[in-house]
């Protein structure tokens, strides 16, 4: 078995295609994504201008009580302009991503109960900016809105608005506020090491797919007969080509773990809780990938099934995209080893470490087990000469 085994490894060490499966893609892939969906992470950030023709006294208008708040407390730079054509040419110039016009009168107009209207001019290159622009100005409407209609609640039949009680009621604490608990656990991925470790564990089963099809290939070539006839077990033959396969997933997944933490700042989390993740994985992607090979009759016809299986294991187990997005069929998820993977590190996300994997674990090496004792009842099928 140990000489299969070095044989091997020789063998895989000089194989550039290998290398391209279980190195090169992952971390090309993750680089690429990690720069592309990696802002999505990051905390808000706008610049916005805003023409006040309204000029309401203290912070009683729309300035003074949402935009200069948001400014305060750094969310949002804002930028007073004199004229509307001026914030328009900002704006196209994408020196701000949006402008606020608020006209004349507007907060006269808002509590009086007369039509008042509140203007956004939005880049189209930033879209998120101008949604937030938006949700904003609409908050503050529904607001006023609220206030006017508990004044047309209160005032008799007959009669006209008080406009002291609106001054009263919009002066008002809103009743529920949302805040964020900054000591609350986040059992949840940032953007970089979600991708890191998404593309880890979806080229981790190709990379296997070496190890598994060599058999194939000894069987095409005739080393495989000589094999059998020497006084070598089957099992033997299996065993020391699959370890060659688990040892060279350790080893990439290893590389991607330390190259993306160093390079792009991925936050893998507890090292004891990711080596055991990375060792489960290796040996689940192993034998679910080697049960499949023995179904086929070629190396070809492996390496397609396999290759078709791989990529549904990954959408379904959410290594693209959350697999929250799929609806109903988020179920299927726990059918695939990347599924528990990924929540793995998110429990390691949360401050945990070994126990606190020891789910995901259990699943992982749970599939490992199935393929594995698939792969050894057909195992006579597969290294038939």
């Amino acid at each position: 078995m140990i000489t299969i085994l070095v044989k091997d490894l020789r063998q895989r060490a000089k194989d550039s295609t290998l290398i391209v499966f279980a190195v090169v893609l992952p971390l090309g892939m993750a680089f690429i994504l990690n720069a592309v969906l990696g802002d999505a992470g990051q905390e808000f950030k706008a610049r916005y201008a805003v023409v006040d023709a309204d000029r309401a006294a203290g912070n009683t208008g729309f300035v003074g009580q949402v935009l200069e708040p948001m400014s305060t407390s750094g969310v949002v730079t804002l930028r007073p302009v004199a004229t509307v054509d001026e914030a328009r040419a900002l704006t196209e110039r994408r020196e701000v991503e949006a402008t606020f016009v608020v006209p004349a009168n507007f907060s006269a107009d808002a509590r009086a109960g007369r039509p008042a209207t509140l203007e956004i001019i939005g880049n189209v290159g930033a879209p998120v900016a101008v949604q937030v622009a938006r949700e904003v100005a609409q908050s503050y409407a529904a607001g006023l809105h609220s206030v006017r209609l508990a004044v047309a609640v209160a005032t008799p039949q007959g009669t006209a608005p008080d406009g002291e009680l609106a001054e009263r009621a919009g002066a008002l604490p809103m009743p529920v506020s949302l805040r964020e608990d900054a000591s609350a656990l986040k059992r949840q991925l940032d953007v970089t090491t979600y991708y890191s470790a998404g593309m880890a564990m979806f080229f981790l089963f190709f990379a296997v797919v070496f190890s598994v099809t060599s058999i194939f290939d000894e069987r095409r070539g005739g080393t495989l007969t000589r094999m059998l006839a020497a006084p070598i077990s089957r099992p033997t033959i299996v065993m020391g080509k699959l370890l060659s396969g688990v040892l060279v997933g350790i080893v990439s997944m290893t590389i991607l773990v330390v190259v993306t933490t160093l390079v792009i700042g991925a936050r893998w989390g507890d090292p004891l809780g990711v080596a055991a993740l990375v060792v489960s994985g290796v040996l689940a992607a192993t034998g679910l990938m080697t049960a499949l090979a023995t179904f086929a009759r070629t190396a070809e016809q492996a390496s397609n099934w396999q290759s078709v299986v791989a990529m549904l294991l990954g959408i379904f187990g959410g290594v693209f995209f959350p697999s929250a997005q799929l609806g109903g069929l988020n179920v299927l998820g726990y059918l695939t080893p990347h599924k528990w993977f990924m929540q793995g590190l998110g429990d390691l996300a949360g401050g945990g470490s070994l126990q606190a994997v020891a789910i995901p674990v259990a699943a992982l090496l749970g599939f490992a087990v199935l393929g594995g004792a698939l792969a050894l009842f057909r195992i006579g099928r597969m290294v038939h000469a």
